[in-house]
């Protein structure tokens, strides 16, 4: 397997031939020059064999060969205009069974395990945001509690406040009705009572006044006689 540093691409990594003596450098234990030097030979023997028409045929991994490809019409597609192709002879590989078969198990185990990975992930995602909702819901809940106190005491108060002038209102009403009462019966008692104050010296003044009169009348009948 080829340990890359390269940039992503929707398939995988793309291995370059720098990347790919290193690989062949750390799976020979020899130097990057002497790995340089086996993939270059290999890669010219290739294209030697190939440009004069032959065959590289490797078993389980593929085969190498060239192909006539006719003249056609293509298009641009830019502008979408006819654009003429020539006749022209090109490369073609054909992987072979072997590779074909370990492309297919290695990569079908590779998606399964990422598949499981990312599944893993999810859930684990999924398990600590539910912890961080039980938390967090306690915290509200006790939030929430002084808050309905709170909203409580006032409505308990707003209806004391809203009784209590009820009850005390015709309280003090019947307390000043009652007052009023006395002072007015106070204030008619004192007339009455002035009244009969004068009205007895004025009796007693008549009844001095008769006792004079039958003394001066029992004096002069005495006189006479």
């Amino acid at each position: 397997m080829v340990q890359t540093g390269a940039a992503p691409t929707p398939k995988g990594r793309i291995v370059n031939k720098a990347q790919l003596i290193d690989a062949v450098a750390m799976k020979l234990d020899i130097s990057r020059r002497s790995a340089g030097d086996t993939v270059d030979a290999v890669l010219d023997g290739i294209t030697g064999a190939i440009i004069s028409g032959d065959k590289v045929s490797l078993t389980g991994f593929g085969t190498f060969e060239t192909t006539r490809r006719a003249a056609r019409t293509a298009r641009n597609p830019r502008t979408g205009e006819a654009v003429a192709v020539p006749a022209a002879t090109v490369p073609k590989f054909r992987p072979g069974q072997a590779l074909k078969d370990e492309v297919n198990t290695t990569g079908s185990r590779k998606r399964a395990t990422a598949k499981k990975t990312a599944a893993k992930k999810t859930a684990a995602k999924k398990t600590t945001v539910k912890a961080a909702a039980k938390k967090a819901t306690p915290a509200k809940t006790a939030a929430a509690r002084p808050a309905t106190k709170a909203a409580a005491k006032k409505t308990t108060v707003k209806a004391a406040a809203k009784k209590a002038p009820a009850t005390k209102a015709p309280a003090k009403k019947a307390v000043a009705k009652t007052a009023a009462k006395k002072t007015v019966a106070k204030a008619t008692a004192r007339p009455a009572a002035k009244k009969t104050a004068a009205k007895a010296p004025a009796t007693k003044a008549v009844a001095k006044k008769t006792t004079a009169k039958k003394t001066a009348a029992k004096k002069t009948t005495a006189r006479k006689r």
